[in-house]
């Protein structure tokens, strides 16, 4: 089959691979039908995740149709389309019993990491009946990768971590695909303000669009005086880091009100200061995640009631033969105004 590759640093190739194969009871093989590329995926092309050794196959989002089971599988057999959760989860372990999947000790985020991924013809995945879920006839295909991993996310690790309350000031800092699938559900609570935090002009205007209220560019390095103005020099209730680098975050240390919580989304792959001389007597709380995917039902539901429409996220669409343009198209955001890609077979 095809796929691609990560091959160290900056190296990346698609290529021929062995199928996958089931090799505990409980997997199922799956044909991929539709994925997409992760910024985290291009964090592993930086090589800031050593988890990730050469010769694995990237990729942890996607639908797919169910190729093949192991013969404890009970909830799925052949022909099933489904979606692929990027966490895998066993179910049983006590990070699981207590819904932290993605520290399941047997599973967790190791699609595209520890085990080969979604960016190829077929995918192994583990624990099928506990990490895969059913996707209905009818339902939009393309509108449901983007539930594999960024809206959970961007819902998890921002918005819930974010306790993000009625009538609260939201500052979300990147307007990437994971600030606004964090945008897009923040407004489940009804915050009176939802700031987003930019270079980019254009991701701006698509930030108003799917309902921001205010938008700082911060280009100049005065977003945290804009930010700080629009708030009447109080700061915001939550600030949500959805970029992972250090002035990211610590511009969420600079316009975080007093009582507020600065809620981690983005990948760091180095490190990034604490000004605790500036916070230690603020009563702010800190918050850091993987997804868990444990809201994938509840958005799924919401997503079917079209009382969401993830597809506004998708700004291109690549065969899967032409993964490698998409990778490009992908990769320089700021030139193609790409935010999430489709990838089809």
């Amino acid at each position: 089959m095809k796929a691609l590759v990560y091959h160290g640093p900056g190296k990346k190739a698609f290529e021929d691979h062995p199928k996958p194969v089931i090799t505990e009871s409980t997997d199922a093989i799956v044909r991929i039908v539709k994925t997409t590329i992760c910024g985290t995926d291009l964090h592993i092309l930086k090589g800031d995740l050593p988890s990730c050794q050469p010769g694995r196959i990237l990729g942890h989002e996607g639908i797919g149709v169910i190729d093949q089971v192991g013969p404890a599988v009970t909830t799925f057999k052949p022909g099933d389309k489904v979606l692929i959760s990027c966490v895998s989860a066993c179910g049983k372990c006590d990070y699981c019993r207590r819904q932290m999947y993605s520290h399941c000790t047997t599973g967790g985020w190791i699609l595209g990491n520890t085990i080969d991924g979604t960016q190829a013809e077929f995918v192994r995945i583990p624990h099928a009946d506990t990490s895969l879920y059913p996707i209905l006839d009818g339902a939009d295909e393309e509108a449901l990768v983007m539930l594999s991993d960024i809206l959970p996310t961007g819902f998890e690790c921002g918005v819930l971590n974010g306790k993000v309350q009625p009538g609260n000031i939201v500052a979300i800092v990147g307007s990437g695909p994971i600030g606004l699938a964090a945008l897009l559900t923040a407004q489940f609570f009804s915050p009176a303000e939802i700031i987003m935090v930019d270079l980019d002009d254009n991701r701006l205007e698509t930030a108003k669009r799917f309902g921001a209220t205010r938008t700082v560019n911060s280009a100049d390095g005065k977003a945290a005086e804009a930010v700080m103005k629009l708030t009447g020099g109080r700061g915001v209730d939550t600030a949500i880091e959805a970029v992972g680098i250090p002035a990211t975050f610590e511009l969420c240390e600079k316009i975080i009100a007093p009582g507020g919580t600065i809620a981690n989304v983005g990948v760091h792959g180095v490190k990034v200061d604490l000004h605790l001389e500036n916070l230690w007597d603020r009563n702010i709380t800190i918050t850091t995640r993987l997804v868990d995917t444990v809201s994938t039902p509840m958005l799924l539901n919401v997503v079917a009631a079209h009382k969401i429409d993830p597809k506004l996220l998708i700004t291109h669409r690549f065969k899967f033969a032409d993964i490698l343009k998409a990778y490009e198209t992908f990769g320089h955001a700021a030139d193609t105004r790409a935010l999430k890609v489709i990838i089809e077979a």
